[in-house]
């Protein structure tokens, strides 16, 4: 880290019991990677490895309470949005970003779990396509919730790249759509950055493991706590997707689903 300034990180996501993903991968990735964390509880989900039992999701009131306790008081770096819920905190969020002036904006667009529990309505979703990705630095989808977004299958490379940049016509400054649920068979996993004008690719051996609960989240944040540090966000991504490898390789077989990631690896 440059200097002795301390960078800081804000995720605004729902909260994991079993802490393999939400606010608790969140903040377990941004200490693993030396930037101090911060963050605004958008939901409470009762999850273990095998999948989310039941989930609340709070008043849009207290996310707006808690984003503006952390940034009226602390200097924000980078923001790091996941699980939002419903619209009207995604409405309390894209106020809370513009009235504050937050800096970095990280989107991962969480619209399900790997298990299939939806985790943000239709509502929810228009308005995260309207209003929140206008202001994403950047957006990172998995291939499945780049389908989503875009409105297309994605099978094949060709798809891969109308999708981002249909994505990126929608207001995200770029966009990167990550490779882990592309074609199992392949030897390599591939996140595809867009940045508006350019395409750039970034490879990673594949893991074969069933514990990689967690990654989408951890991802964004790794990218989020890499652009607090200063970093650009080509280097950003390439650091971000290194780093989830290492902690791929070093997953946590608890639990009797898909177990977490080792976010302290290195």
């Amino acid at each position: 880290m440059t200097g002795h300034a301390t960078r800081v990180a804000l995720t605004i996501a729902g909260s994991d019991s079993s802490g393999g993903a939400g606010i608790q991968a969140d903040l377990k990735t941004f200490a693993a990677l030396g930037v101090y964390g911060t963050s605004a509880i958008t939901a409470i989900t009762a999850q273990n490895t095998l999948g989310v039992v039941e989930a609340a999701v709070l008043s849009a009131d207290l996310v707006t309470a808690q984003i503006e306790a952390v940034a009226g008081d602390i200097e924000i770096h980078a923001v790091k949005t996941g699980m939002l819920g419903d619209a009207a905190v995604v409405e309390a969020v894209v106020a809370a970003i513009k009235e504050l002036d937050l800096p970095l904006v990280v989107v991962d667009p969480v619209l399900a779990t790997s298990s299939g529990s939806r985790l943000l309505d239709d509502d929810g979703l228009q308005m995260l396509v309207a209003e929140l990705l206008p202001l994403a630095l950047v957006v990172t989808p998995n291939v499945p919730e780049a389908e989503v977004l875009s409105g297309k299958r994605i099978q094949s490379e060709d798809d891969l790249r109308h999708a981002a940049r249909r994505i990126h016509e929608m207001g995200a400054a770029a966009v990167i759509i990550t490779g882990g649920h592309r074609a199992r068979y392949s030897r390599d996993v591939v996140d595809t950055l867009f940045d508006g004008h350019q395409f750039s690719e970034f490879r990673a051996p594949r893991v074969d493991t069933p514990d990689t609960r967690g990654t989408g989240c951890t991802f964004a944040s790794a990218v989020a706590a890499h652009l607090a540090l200063g970093h650009a966000l080509g280097d950003a991504a390439e650091r971000a997707q290194k780093y989830v490898a290492g902690a791929i390789r070093h997953s946590l077989s608890i639990g009797r689903g898909s177990g977490p990631l080792g976010h302290f690896w290195k």
